[in-house]
C-alpha cells in the first residue's frame, strides 16, 4: 500500500494537480496563444495536406486544430475523425501524429488544442475541465460536420491519454458521434478524486479539498490565478518512478518537446483539480452502445488499469487490445507500438 501511495502523490504532482500548498504566484500563463511557433514532433507525410482551422466551442473559446486531408483524395465523402490529447499536449505533439497517420490511410483528421491550453483561446491559460474539455470533442464534430468534402455521418473520434477518457465522455452525450477509440486512457476525474489506483483515503481526499479552497482565497486576493509547480523535472536523477522517466522521456527531450505544451514547458493552475474532485466523466459510458468502442493499453503501461476498468464497464460492441511490452507513452508517438492498422481498420468498418 506504501508503494501505490508514493506513486499516487508522484502522479498527481506530475500531472500539476497535487494541492501542496507551494504555488507559482506569477499569473496565469501569459504566453501568446496566437503566437505561432511551427515546431512539430513528427515529420508530415508527403501524402497528407496539414490545414491551419479554428471554430469555436458552445462557450465561445475558439479552438485551434488543424486539419489533415489525404492529398490525392477528390472525395466529397471523406469519413472524418476528430483527436486530441495527452492531457497538458498540444496539436504539434502526439494527436498531430495520429491525425497525420489517419489521413495518410485516407480519412480527414483534425488535431486540435483543448481550450485553454495551446493555441486556443480562453483565460486564464493552463485550465482544464471535464464539461469544457468534453464538449471540445462536441465542437470538433461540429466544425467537421460542415465541411463541404465531409460526410458528416461518418464521424469517429480518438482520444489520447488524459483526453481519452473525454472522448468516451463525448462520445456517450454526442450520438453524432458514429465510432470512438482510445490509446494509452486516463480517467481524469478518478485520478484526482481518489488518487492512483484509488489509494487515497477520505482524509487526504478532504486534505487537498481544504488546501485548494485556501489556494482560491489567495487567488482571489492577489486577484491572480497562480500555477501549481511544474509536473516533471528539469533533470532525471535515476530514483524517480519508471513512469516518470517515461513522461520525461517523452515531454522534455527532443522526442516530444513543445514549448506551448504544458507538460513539456508549463504547469496547470494550482486550482486546476476542483471541478474533477466531485464530476465524474464516465458514469454513462454504456450509452455509447450500439456504437462501437476500442480500448488501446499497453501491457506495461502503469495507467492500464483504467482501460480495463472502462472495457467492463461498457457494453458490446467494444474491444479491449493490449500492445504486448508497451509502457504508456509508447502510444503517444512509437510507430512500431501504436497499432495503426488496427485504428484504420475499425474505423473504416464502423464509419461505412
Amino acid at each position: 500500500m506504501r508503494s501505490i501511495s508514493v506513486i499516487a502523490v508522484a502522479t498527481f504532482m506530475l500531472l500539476g494537480q497535487y494541492c501542496t500548498g507551494q504555488t507559482n504566484n506569477q499569473k496565469s500563463n501569459k504566453m501568446n496563444p496566437t503566437v505561432s511557433v511551427e515546431q512539430y514532433t513528427f515529420q508530415l507525410s508527403n501524402k497528407v495536406i496539414r490545414k491551419k482551422v479554428s471554430f469555436k466551442n458552445r462557450y465561445g473559446i475558439t479552438i485551434s486544430a488543424d486539419l489533415y486531408l489525404p492529398k490525392d483524395s477528390s472525395s466529397n465523402n471523406l469519413a472524418a475523425i476528430a483527436i486530441s490529447g495527452p492531457f497538458g499536449a498540444v496539436k504539434e505533439q502526439s494527436s498531430g501524429l495520429y491525425a497525420n497517420q489517419m489521413a495518410e490511410r485516407g480519412f480527414a483528421a483534425l488535431a486540435f488544442d483543448p481550450s485553454y491550453t495551446g493555441e486556443s483561446s480562453g483565460e486564464p491559460r493552463n485550465v482544464a475541465s471535464p464539461d469544457i474539455n468534453t464538449e471540445d470533442f462536441s465542437a470538433a464534430v461540429d466544425f467537421l460536420g460542415i465541411q463541404k468534402n465531409i460526410d458528416r455521418n461518418k464521424i469517429g473520434i480518438i482520444g489520447i491519454c488524459g483526453f481519452a477518457g473525454f472522448a468516451l465522455n463525448a462520445t456517450a452525450v454526442d450520438k453524432r458521434v458514429k465510432a470512438v477509440a482510445t490509446t494509452s486512457m486516463y480517467d481524469m476525474t478518478r485520478v484526482m478524486s481518489k488518487g492512483y489506483f484509488d489509494a487515497a483515503t477520505p482524509e487526504e481526499r478532504t486534505h487537498t479539498l481544504e488546501q485548494l479552497g485556501e489556494q482560491r482565497w489567495k487567488d482571489a486576493a492577489n486577484n491572480t490565478t497562480a500555477l501549481a509547480p511544474k509536473g516533471l523535472p528539469e533533470k532525471i536523477h535515476g530514483n524517480e518512478p519508471q513512469f516518470v522517466k517515461d513522461y520525461f522521456s517523452y515531454y522534455k527531450t527532443k522526442r516530444g518537446f513543445h514549448p506551448r505544451s504544458i507538460n513539456s514547458n508549463g504547469s496547470w493552475t494550482a486550482t486546476n483539480a476542483l471541478s474533477f474532485m466531485n464530476m465524474p466523466i464516465l458514469s454513462y459510458i454504456k450509452e455509447i452502445a450500439p456504437r462501437p468502442m476500442l480500448l488501446i493499453a499497453g501491457e506495461n503501461a502503469h495507467s492500464r488499469y483504467f482501460s480495463e476498468d472502462a472495457f467492463k464497464a461498457a457494453t458490446e460492441p467494444k474491444e479491449l487490445m493490449i500492445i504486448p511490452k508497451a509502457v504508456h507513452v509508447d502510444m503517444y508517438d512509437q510507430m512500431d507500438k501504436i497499432p495503426f492498422e488496427k485504428l484504420e481498420t475499425f474505423f473504416k468498418q464502423h464509419l461505412e
